[in-house]
């Protein structure tokens, strides 16, 4: 099979590191990793916990870890807190407690980082997930989207390269190809959801059954995450600006067509000029300096970006 092309301008884009992505001063800490995206993604599971998984290492997170480390928005304060708490090389698989306490986007934040790092275009998708359960209830989830260049790009899970997890949750595919039908980029939920072929109540943090997080303005909120994120602004899933819908409330016909308009651009294939033009733009969709941010654990507060 001959190679795929990636156009020059794309690849420079995805390669070099974001504001959120950038390791700064502590690169030097990435020197001795491999280069393969397998193992970094081990790399990037083996220094992190996602707060929802102490029973699963059977470790109790401390509440000041589990309130405040998710809320680390770039990549070189995680670095800190990771090495502050074992200064081994990153290679080194920390204990539970020596972790990191994130969600899914800190894990495709750091693997993305390291990928850009070694040269492989990266970028984070934000969707929904139909792996976390077999209830047809698609999860508010993120993954790392990654360029091979025998295949094109692909989808990553840093969060299921540890086996304890993935058996937990009977993943039957490779994480670092995770098929487009068991994670649906967030534009490509849209457009599902908009011709009648998905119900939006399907889609979100929640089922309907354990409260509002859920519903067709989650999935529009997602789908501005995604634009976000395929500009290379990697926020955190719960700073908030511009079209941002209060949660449950329901969305006007000029939403609604904006979103039609970025969901046609930004699916499993992603028209690259015209996903930074509408983000540039756009005042509603460009994630502005300050954003206010809806912290789960330590409630909302506004905060201005690098």
């Amino acid at each position: 099979m001959p190679p795929v092309r990636l156009a020059p301008d794309v690849a420079a884009f995805y390669t070099e590191q974001s504001a959120f992505t950038d390791p700064g001063d502590l690169a030097s800490l990435y020197a001795d990793l491999p280069r393969d995206p397998a193992r970094l993604a081990r790399v990037a599971r083996d220094l992190m916990i996602h707060r929802g998984e102490g029973g699963t290492f059977g470790h109790t997170v401390a509440r000041e870890r589990l309130h405040d480390d998710a809320e680390t928005r770039y990549l070189d304060d995680i670095l800190r807190l990771i090495v502050e708490r074992n200064d081994a090389p990153l290679s080194h698989r920390r204990e539970p407690g020596d972790r990191f306490v994130g969600v899914c986007r800190d894990f495709s934040l750091l693997h993305c980082s390291l990928l850009r790092h070694f040269g492989v275009p990266a970028r984070l998708r934000s969707g929904f997930a139909t792996y976390f359960g077999e209830n047809g209830f698609h999860c508010d989830h993120v993954v790392t989207e990654y360029w091979d260049p025998a295949r094109g790009w692909l989808l990553a899970d840093a969060q299921l390269a540890e086996p304890l997890v993935a058996d937990e949750w009977g993943i039957d595919f490779d994480p670092m190809d995770v098929p487009r039908d068991r994670f649906l980029v967030a534009g490509k939920a849209w457009r599902a959801v908009r011709a009648g072929e998905a119900d939006a109540r399907t889609f979100g943090l929640h089922p309907p059954e354990d409260g509002p997080l859920n519903g067709e303005w989650f999935v529009a909120g997602n789908v501005r995450l995604d634009l976000a994120a395929l500009n290379k602004v990697e926020t955190l899933l719960w700073d908030i600006w511009g079209t941002e819908t209060e949660a449950g409330q329901e969305l006007v016909a000029p939403v609604r067509e904006l979103y039609d308009e970025v969901a046609a651009v930004v699916g499993d294939e992603v028209r690259f000029a015209t996903a930074r033009e509408l983000f540039a733009e756009r005042e509603g969709l460009r994630t502005p300096r300050t954003v206010l941010s809806l912290a789960p654990y330590n409630g909302p507060r506004e905060v201005t970006l690098r």
